[in-house]
């Protein structure tokens, strides 16, 4: 059986999960090394001529992380957080007083920020490393504006605490994060948000989101050109 029509497993170390270094899987391979998740973990391709297949029952949608136990499997970054969270009893994910807020900032911010990002990121760095086409320059405007726009929203609430939800880390950083560790290439003003820049140093203080696939087995992402690869 595949995504959530099954019950879950009990123990973590019969988990695997199937990651690659692009961003959504970078998340969830940081996420649960943070939580520290007694699980395997698998460099997968499911898009490569030939492996479609075997991914299928896992992941109708080809699309990784997908974590996976003998019977069933549970696909999306933010499921997973969410199930290993549970499994470590942490609040990284968020419960009680604090859960409605935690899923504020993670509906806005894939909405918003995480959304532009990705947009400007897709244009400067997957079509260029996938050789999927020439940079949209009208794609990339729109996206600076929209994160121009987020980050202005980011820059106040960040002005007042140091993370998004209480006064410790949660998921909805790493989830508002996902895109940073690629803005080598995307090349997003980042510099200009100084409370912005401090909650995003303060993420890469934490090993497992600056290096999440330290002594895994993980090929480098390919480079763009004209870019050096891009190592986390």
């Amino acid at each position: 059986m595949t995504g959530s029509n099954q019950a879950y497993p009990a123990p973590a170390r019969d988990m695997k999960l199937y990651f690659s270094r692009n961003p959504n899987p970078r998340l969830g391979v940081a996420a649960a090394r943070y939580l520290k998740a007694e699980l395997a973990f698998e460099f997968a391709s499911p898009m490569a001529p030939g492996q479609g297949e075997q991914y299928l029952k896992l992941n109708p949608n080809l699309s990784l992380p997908i974590l996976a136990w003998p019977g069933g499997s549970l696909w999306e970054a933010d499921a997973i957080a969410c199930r290993l969270s549970r499994e470590a009893r942490s609040e990284f994910w968020r419960t009680g007083e604090d859960e409605p807020d935690m899923i504020r900032w993670l509906s806005w911010g894939k909405e918003n920020f995480v959304r532009a990002c990705d947009m400007v990121h897709f244009e400067r760095g997957t079509k260029q490393r996938y050789g999927l086409g020439p940079i949209d320059q009208e794609k990339v405007s729109e996206g600076l504006r929209e994160f121009l726009k987020a980050a202005a929203i980011l820059e106040a609430e960040l002005a007042l605490r140091q993370w998004l939800v209480g006064t410790s880390l949660s998921y909805a950083d790493f989830r508002m994060a996902t895109f940073l560790p690629f803005n080598d290439v995307a090349g997003l003003p980042l510099d200009d948000y100084p409370a912005l820049s401090r909650w995003y140093r303060r993420i890469e203080a934490i090993d497992a989101w600056r290096d999440p696939f330290e002594g895994l087995d993980a090929p480098p992402l390919q480079p763009v050109p004209g870019q050096g690869t891009e190592a986390r």
